[in-house]
């Protein structure tokens, strides 16, 4: 096919176990492996027409077929990770053919390899931390009345105490949010920190103090569940998601958006 590329996945050590015949990925399109120089490339045939570089730029402003394309491609990851050390590329990174696959795993075959390497016997796990921002700050008694004031003077005196009140309950929150952190890399062997989430994303009023990526050891992976669990208190939620693959440490396989051929 001229008009076809090669959307590429993920990719494995040649050793690893070859994940379900019948997969499909991104369009429906049926996945395969390209076996070359001791790595597996996991990639399927997509039409330039629709993955080309410029129909790109404008399906990546549908959120509907973003969606779809991102659902698809994660299904694919989460699958080949669930039989062998699986290193993620980034959603849409798109070839102009196999060539060039081949091409890409002798330039890059060290970063691969070593990625493969750090992560094998281990699995990402994602916590979130959230944070009732009505909470009083502890230790916060009210402020008493002083004598009669204006209802003017009233009013910006409770306006200012409110905002005081705001930024005490935000820093006290910020603070249990780098706790929390510390706590779940201590056990980790890699961690990363995301930028928090906005409400209208993750669905809820409360503060999202921590959004955290931690690489743990798959024999430790009870123990850091369970101390994610003790982490929870009053005022605090804290949310364990996963395990997942590796996304969050697999840094070189990030390609510029929207650009067919680039390096992974």
């Amino acid at each position: 096919m001229n008009n076809a590329g090669t959307y590429l996945y993920a990719v494995t050590g040649a050793e690893g176990s070859a994940p379900a015949e019948n997969l499909k990925g991104v369009a429906g399109e049926a996945v395969r492996a390209i076996t070359h120089a001791g790595l597996v490339a996991y990639v399927s045939t997509v039409p330039l027409d629709r993955f080309g570089e410029e129909p790109l730029r404008r399906s990546m402003e549908d959120l509907d077929w973003l969606s779809e394309t991102a659902r698809a491609h994660h299904h694919v990851v989460e699958a080949v990770a669930r039989t062998t050390p699986t290193a993620p590329v980034r959603l849409v990174t798109v070839y102009s053919g196999e060539d060039q696959i081949r091409e890409l795993l002798d330039r890059r075959h060290d970063d691969f390899t070593a990625t493969l390497a750090r992560i094998t016997g281990r699995q990402e796990w994602g916590v979130k931390a959230y944070v009732d921002p009505t909470a009083p700050p502890s230790g916060e008694g009210g402020e008493k009345d002083e004598g009669a004031t204006s209802p003017g003077l009233a009013y910006l005196k409770k306006r200012q105490a409110s905002l005081r009140s705001r930024e005490e309950n935000w820093r006290q929150a910020a603070v249990r949010g780098e706790h929390i952190h510390d706590v779940l890399k201590s056990v980790a062997v890699a961690s990363q920190r995301h930028r928090p989430q906005d409400p209208q994303l993750s669905g809820r009023a409360e503060w999202m103090v921590l959004n955290g990526a931690y690489l743990v050891d798959l024999d430790r992976g009870a123990e850091f569940a369970r101390l994610v669990s003790g982490l929870r208190g009053p005022g605090i939620d804290v949310q364990l998601t996963g395990p997942w693959a590796p996304y969050s440490f697999a840094a070189f396989a990030e390609p510029s958006r929207g650009e067919t051929g680039d390096d992974a």
